[in-house]
């Protein structure tokens, strides 16, 4: 395994790292649990929330250096690459203003005796994170941003194409006056996570990645008795019932897909139309798509980048041709040019297909005619996946109907592009096991200790 940054949009290697040894791996490991047993004792959580905050500041002070860096190593344009750096300091503010509030003892009423009982939250100890590519900055942030106010402390294995935002994350943390070993970043071949997550010191493992990753990631950590959390695929459904203005619609459709490149694990991927709207929508839709052709991720108007990788471009188009000798209709698109991909519409696509049932990383979208709302809702969970889904419809109480019926962690109503640092954000099914962000996420990797008093 070799770190190393690769433009994709070019194909030239920028700059390699070397893989950390063995014995650095030891020292990264006994770093942060001594960082632990010391400075996450010996600090209230206001004294780690103005550390955190000041990570926040930095993230926003060092904005346009960070953003040139990802849209190096994973092609993201360079505008979004920009607001991805923004809202990462945002959650660091964010955790910073509610810790007190999140962390506060909880009373329990007792139902029998008297005295008293509270919930005391605290650290676990160390953590490890396991981060994907496609949002270097963003994906830290949740992770590490609560856990560290919490007095836990952070080993972090980044995307192996993400070695500079990697170090450029940890010099932050050091910048703001965090200890050494509270957040370390470790350059770690697959056989040595797979130490880390065994060894005693390791309290638990965050994952983002892929159904296979997590897989075997919750399988290590299982047979070592460790927590989990699990954030994997998706295959977003798009659900459109009813509306008072098409264009607009469709304009959030095509926002949904294309954001990051088609490349965010909550996308909008698969487009359930109701039947009076479907000709029209998939007509406009498509139209729409063909207006955004990928093009130079360094310049400020560009929309749509290459892919993360060549590796990653090539697996779409495999899986595009897969699907159109599987049945599946091309309406637009399907060509690449080295990492960068066309804007790409499939229709029939049948349940035997088994596009149906991946999950397409980049700027592919599915479109299926619904008959009607239980059909719909029939075709919105008929996949392995349930991270989130976006539903639109003109009617309130057909909102909340089809919102229930959604298997899913998330459900977006008649909104695209509104994560939150406040928000929960996870999923069920093959999509992975937990939350992140909003209090939710800082509730995860803690000791929710029963202090009983008699009285």
């Amino acid at each position: 395994m070799s770190y190393a940054v690769t433009n994709p949009a070019t194909g030239e290697t920028v700059k390699t790292f070397d893989t950390i040894t063995d014995a650095g791996l030891e020292a990264a490991i006994a770093s942060a649990d001594n960082a632990y047993r010391t400075w996450s004792k010996t600090t209230t959580v206001e004294e780690r929330a103005a550390l955190v905050r000041r990570v926040g500041q930095l993230h926003v002070e060092r904005r346009q250096e960070l953003a040139d860096i990802i849209v190096r190593e994973m092609g993201k344009p360079v505008e979004q690459a920009l607001g991805e750096v923004d809202f990462a300091g945002a959650i660091y503010e964010y955790y910073a203003d509610n810790a007190s509030e999140f962390l506060k003892d909880e009373p329990i009423r007792l139902l029998d005796g008297t005295g008293s009982a509270v919930v005391r939250r605290s650290g676990l100890g160390v953590l490890l994170g396991i981060m994907p590519w496609n949002f270097p900055y963003y994906q830290v942030a949740r992770f590490a941003g609560p856990n560290l106010i919490i007095g836990n402390t952070i080993l972090l294995k980044h995307a192996e194409q993400c070695p500079e935002s990697a170090a450029a994350i940890e010099r932050m943390f050091l910048d703001a006056g965090f200890p050494e070993g509270a957040y370390v970043n470790i350059y770690a071949s697959h056989d040595q996570i797979e130490t880390v997550i065994a060894d005693p010191r390791v309290q638990g493992v965050s994952l983002t990645g892929s159904e296979r990753a997590g897989a075997k990631v919750a399988e290590i950590a299982g047979r070592n008795l460790k927590k989990v959390v699990l954030e994997l695929g998706g295959s977003d459904p798009f659900i459109l019932l009813s509306t008072d203005d098409l264009d607009a619609t469709v304009q959030n459709a095509v926002d949904a897909r294309l954001d990051n490149s088609g490349q965010s694990c909550n996308a909008a991927k698969r487009f359930v139309v109701a039947d009076e709207l479907y000709d029209s929508f998939l007509a406009k839709f498509t139209a729409k798509l063909a207006e955004v052709e990928a093009s130079d991720p360094t310049s400020e108007s560009s929309a749509l980048g290459p892919l993360s990788s060549l590796k990653a471009a090539e697996g779409l188009d495999d899986q595009v041709r897969r699907a159109v000798a599987a049945g599946a209709t091309l309406v637009r698109g399907g060509g690449r040019n080295g990492a960068f991909f066309e804007t790409t519409v499939l229709t029939d696509v049948t349940p035997e297909n088994p596009a149906s049932k991946e999950e397409f990383f980049g700027p592919v979208a599915q479109v299926f005619r619904a008959k009607d709302e239980a059909d719909a809702v029939r075709i919105a969970n008929d996949t392995p996946f349930g991270l989130g889904s976006y539903l639109y419809t003109t009617d309130p109480a057909q909102a909340d109907r089809v919102a229930d019926q959604i298997e899913a962690g998330m459900v977006f109503v008649n909104v695209v592009l509104a994560d939150g640092a406040e928000l929960p954000f996870g999923g069920v099914k093959r999509s992975g096991s937990g939350r992140e962000l909003g209090r939710f996420g800082a509730d995860e990797f803690v000791n929710k200790k029963l202090i009983r008093i008699g009285g």
